[in-house]
Order: structure tokens, then C-alpha cells, then sequence
């Protein structure tokens, strides 16, 4: 039995659903609305959140039932890790799929659930609901570049 963390022993293929859904920082950056160039395919993160996102807990409200409230909610898989490229550079999915390792102030390795929003890698109280903003808008509201 080795002593390292799951996440450095097995593959994202690997892994149970539990653990999967352990690696999930729970920074909600995935929750923030992306536009992608047309002619460039680059992909570009806004303020605007789904409007299921908890602002103060970067927590989905409908996590159970998301892809029938939003049927554009990426549910992702471990099949998918090869187009993770889109995700933020700090997402767990993304590090351990290009072969690194969690950050420090990851969840799984400080113990603390609330790691993540104390080392300011959160959206936590921050950015608009989609509800709140016409689409059409949304390119006013561009914060950076996957």
C-alpha cells in the first residue's frame, strides 16, 4: 500500500467517484461564463456566474440536477482530460491531467475546506449572476484569457 495521496498514484481514470469529486477545490472559476473567439478559439473567462452558483460558499445550488437547469453545464469527466485546456490554470482537474501536482492550499492537503477561498484562489463573493446581465453583454465583462 503506498503512503503518497491518491491523486498522486492513480490516473483521473483511476479514480472512484468520490475521489474524482474530492479533487474539486470548490473555487467555483468554472462556474463563471467563458466566451471563446470564433476565429482564434481562444477562450475567455468573464464575471458573470451561473446564477445557481452560492456566492458566499462557491457552491452550485443545484449540483444534483444542474444539467436540466443549465443543459450547457460541462459535467466533467476523465475522458475528458485532454480538453481541459479551457479550465483555469489552478483547477485540480486541469494540473493533474498535464501531469502536476495540487497546489498547496488545496482542500485535500491542508484539511481545510475553506483553504481555497483563504489563499484568494476563489471567485467567493464576487462576480454577477447570469440573470442579472443580457447575454449580449457579456464581452463587456471579460476578466482574463484560459
Amino acid at each position: 500500500m503506498s503512503a503518497a495521496p491518491f491523486w498522486q498514484v492513480k490516473t483521473l481514470q483511476q479514480m472512484t467517484a468520490a475521489e474524482w469529486e474530492s479533487l474539486c477545490d470548490g473555487c467555483a472559476k468554472c462556474c463563471l461564463h467563458k466566451l471563446q473567439d470564433e476565429d482564434t478559439d481562444e477562450v475567455f473567462y468573464t464575471a458573470v456566474h451561473c446564477r445557481y452558483m452560492e456566492r458566499s460558499t462557491c457552491r452550485c445550488t443545484v449540483y444534483e440536477e444542474r444539467n436540466s437547469k443549465v443543459p450547457e453545464c460541462v459535467w466533467l469527466t476523465p475522458d475528458q482530460a485532454s480538453e481541459f485546456f479551457w479550465l483555469p490554470p489552478t483547477c485540480s482537474y486541469r494540473l493533474l491531467a498535464e501531469g502536476k501536482d495540487l497546489p498547496q492550499w488545496h482542500p485535500l492537503i491542508t484539511g481545510d475546506p475553506d483553504s481555497v477561498h483563504k489563499a484568494g484562489m476563489s471567485i467567493r463573493n464576487t462576480g454577477i449572476p447570469d440573470n442579472q446581465i443580457n447575454e449580449d453583454d457579456w464581452q463587456d465583462y471579460i476578466i482574463w484569457k484560459a
